[in-house]
């Protein structure tokens, strides 16, 4: 295992041990400190740091993560990083309200219980815990599904919330190749079982703000924003939302018909699709005030002041990229713009 080491953080009063053979990331998960953290496979930038003093390795990364000219000048990845002394490290991207509030992480074995078809590429995957076993997370959270008969994974974002007792919904899309999405096209079945560990992500609800909520979502994002969205209506949250989703055609929509009927359970929802291809004569057919082009373009049209919303983002990195310099343009601060990256692994 190797030694074990200090590492203090800046500008938080923290501290914490870290074993050689742990990553930081790793480290903080198993003592219950929420560090900010994406994909953890050192591709999303989520977790960079600055490392002030001590002897850190990094295990291989992209460097779309994290430049050749960032690291010679200390920045660090967290989730690839190990110490072997003790260290100091300044955190570029905390949260105070969530850094010491996380949830255990579990390890469970489930049941699939159905593999259901939402569009061409995009499949309901639902899973049921095995032996009356619990799964605590917060909505807007993702967990590890280990891929079998092998000791590989891959991460998705649950679209159910904690009041599902003893199920978990996961949306997943379907990639050529995907060592995951790849089996489910007969090589995963109904009955099978799968285990299941998590939960990570800091993609949640900010308990302490009552400021409007803009999500803006595309493909297997819908997961988180719909796990958020069933928490409010459950929870009878008063905060008014607008849920953008960006596809690239009418059929790639699903689940209208919840979410638009969330709008009889939150006082103030709108719903918004944007397809980039083709798309309706008349949305009203669809139920729903849909606009064309891509969902950043929309925003950018329809959001005249954004300064006094949260801003939710979920989807394929070149969405989220594209969407944070819109809202950093239109004076939205930086805490208060919340993403996740669906990056993928194929090989």
């Amino acid at each position: 295992m190797g030694e074990t080491h200090r590492v203090k953080f800046e500008p938080v009063d923290l501290e914490m041990e870290v074993e050689e053979s742990e990553t930081v990331l790793d480290a903080a998960f198993r003592q219950g400190i929420t560090l900010m953290h994406g994909c953890r496979e050192g591709q999303c930038s989520a977790c960079k740091s600055f490392l002030i003093e001590g002897d850190v390795q990094m295990d291989r990364y992209s460097t779309f993560a994290l430049a050749d000219y960032e690291s010679e000048e200390g920045y660090i990845l967290l989730c690839k990083a190990h110490v072997y002394s003790d260290a100091e490290i300044e955190l570029i991207n905390y949260d105070e309200e969530v850094l010491r509030d996380a949830v255990p992480l579990q390890k469970v074995m489930t049941t699939v219980r159905h593999l259901d078809s939402l569009t061409h590429d995009i499949v309901s995957l639902g899973l049921a815990l095995d032996d009356g076993k619990t799964f605590d997370f917060k909505p807007g959270q993702y967990s590890d599904i280990s891929i079998p008969g092998t000791s590989e994974h891959r991460s998705f974002s649950m679209a159910t919330t904690t009041t599902s007792t003893g199920r978990l919904e996961f949306i997943i899309k379907k990639y050529p190749g995907g060592h995951f999405s790849g089996l489910l096209d007969g090589g995963i079945k109904v009955g099978d079982q799968l285990e299941v560990t998590g939960p990570y992500g800091t993609f949640t609800l900010r308990a302490k703000s009552d400021r409007r909520i803009v999500c803006i979502g595309g493909g297997a994002g819908m997961a988180p924003i719909l796990s958020l969205m069933r928490h409010m209506a459950e929870t009878e949250n008063r905060r008014p939302v607008t849920f953008y989703y960006g596809a690239r055609n009418p059929s790639d929509l699903f689940y209208i018909t919840e979410i638009m009927a969330l709008a009889d359970r939150l006082v103030d929802f709108k719903f918004v699709p944007a397809l980039s291809e083709t798309w309706p004569d008349d949305w009203s057919g669809l139920g729903v005030d849909g606009d064309t082009g891509f969902v950043t373009d929309v925003v950018d049209r329809r959001e005249a002041d954004l300064t006094d919303a949260d801003l939710y983002l979920c989807g394929p990195p070149p969405m989220v990229d594209a969407a944070i310099p819109i809202l950093e343009a239109r004076g939205v601060p930086t805490e208060r713009i919340y993403f996740d990256k669906f990056t993928t692994s194929v090989v």
